[in-house]
């Protein structure tokens, strides 16, 4: 078992209204700050708005101590997809010299809309099945994907574009099963995983050519309008992105859906049209497993065991259906 310490998540810090001054005056001199309001939302950073008296609200977004290189990977990625044909957030400034704050943070505007998820429940099934296939049509599973090919960088590694990508891709769900042995986890079970995975890696080999992927696309990070008919109006939040198969945002985005969601899955593979790629059934459960394991060593790195036993349950019956 790893015996590094939890991480810390969202950082704690008060912010004065001089404090955020001072960061709007970088960008816009003498614009006055009207208010500082914490938003939900969001695991690892602080999100903050800070309300302007002459001019639209922005966004700063603060980066725990053990994470701040999330910060230059966001940055790069919100620079590489500014023209995806989708609202994101544009980087007012980037600022990692703890001059203004104790920590690394970014200062963006903020886009129009509200969370889709706030909305579901108000919305019909048929509206579900509409936004959901603008969100699959739209956003990272299908623009991004066939915009560009990229490099994309991690602590201690890099992922790059390479010619076996589909063995790219078996290695690092293979190292998900193997994270989850570091950090206490059953090594039977993950031995189990990894075998099964590297039986189904064939799967794979469709995936030649790596795209940009959210890798953190669901409804949380899906913004709509307020009211009426809900249209796609931003998507945010790219601190988790990479280089990978589109179909990792699929099952990324499926794997928090439930039986009673049916409309939203409907959608969403319409929008996007995996039944164009073969065995994207198979491929997409292989992909959920990678997201389950992903989900059990985060909540593990994170402190809270509580979470893992019902996690370990999903992964007994995954490592089932793979025997």
């Amino acid at each position: 078992m790893s015996d590094d310490p939890p991480l810390q998540l969202k950082p704690r810090l008060e912010i004065s209204i001089d404090q955020a001054q001072a960061i709007i005056d970088r960008v816009a001199p003498g614009s006055p700050v009207a208010a500082i309001t914490e938003l939900h939302g969001g695991e690892i950073s602080t999100i903050l708005e800070i309300t302007r008296a002459d001019a639209p609200s922005c966004i700063l977004k603060v980066y725990p101590a053990q994470l701040q290189w999330k910060m230059a990977k966001e940055v790069y990625v919100l620079g590489l997809v500014r023209d995806a044909g989708i609202a994101i957030p544009r980087i007012l400034m980037a600022d990692d010299s703890r001059a203004l704050i104790d920590l690394n943070f970014v200062l963006m505007s903020k886009l129009d809309g509200v969370v889709l998820g706030n909305r579901e429940a108000a919305l019909t099934d048929q509206e579900l099945f509409s936004i959901y296939a603008r969100h699959g049509r739209g956003a990272p599973p299908y623009q991004w994907h066939h915009a560009r090919q990229l490099r994309l960088y991690r602590p201690a590694r890099r992922l790059d574009v390479a010619p076996d990508q589909p063995r790219l891709h078996v290695r690092a769900v293979r190292a998900e099963a193997d994270r989850v042995c570091t950090r206490g986890g059953d090594e039977a079970l993950a031995a189990r995983l990894r075998a099964g995975i590297l039986a189904r890696s064939v799967l794979l080999d469709a995936a030649d050519t790596p795209r940009l992927c959210h890798n953190d696309f669901h409804a949380g990070n899906v913004l709509v309008t307020p009211e009426g008919q809900p249209r796609l109006t931003g998507i945010v939040d790219f601190e988790n992105a990479t280089a990978g198969d589109p179909l990792m945002d699929v099952a990324k985005a499926l794997y928090y859906f439930t039986p009673k969601d049916a409309p939203k899955r409907d959608g969403l593979l319409a929008g996007y049209g995996a039944s164009d790629r073969p065995d994207w059934e198979a491929t997409i459960s292989l992909y959920r497993l990678a997201s389950t394991l992903e989900l059990w060593c985060w909540f593990a790195q994170i402190g809270k065991m509580d979470a893992l036993p019902k996690i370990t349950e999903e992964l007994e019956r995954a490592a089932n259906t793979l025997a």
